[in-house]
């Protein structure tokens, strides 16, 4: 299990990771300038910990076992977990840099290289 406070300490350690707060205090994290997970406050209505997921994964992941349609972002194929509790730290840190890699590989070539990605 991660905390929102460990799951922040990771998303920032990847690669051209940044880091900003938007929205009533929710932790956004991007990569190119393009957003790739929130960690938001309790009851925020986001939920928890948001992220980016692959298209292809995106109808099952939505459908599991704690996960939902991310709130404002479900057209772009984004997931949301309440208790991101559900998911042992190797589960968590495995979504997170596939968000990561699915917006860095979606970035304009000369972006990526401009990033060193």
């Amino acid at each position: 299990m991660m905390t929102p406070a460990q799951i922040d300490k990771f998303c920032a350690s990847l690669p051209a990771a940044t880091r900003t707060i938007q929205w009533e205090g929710v932790i956004v994290f991007k990569v190119g300038g393009k957003m790739f997970c929130l960690i938001a406050p309790r009851e925020h209505s986001v939920g928890r910990i948001s992220f980016k997921c692959p298209e292809e994964h995106y109808e099952a992941l939505s459908c599991s076992n704690g996960f939902r349609p991310a709130p404002y972002l479900a057209r772009a194929k984004w997931v949301a977990l309440d208790d991101p509790a559900i998911l042992t730290m190797s589960e968590m840190k495995a979504y997170l840099r596939r968000a990561h890699a699915v917006i860095a590989a979606a970035l304009p070539r000369k972006k990526q290289a401009t990033l060193g990605l």
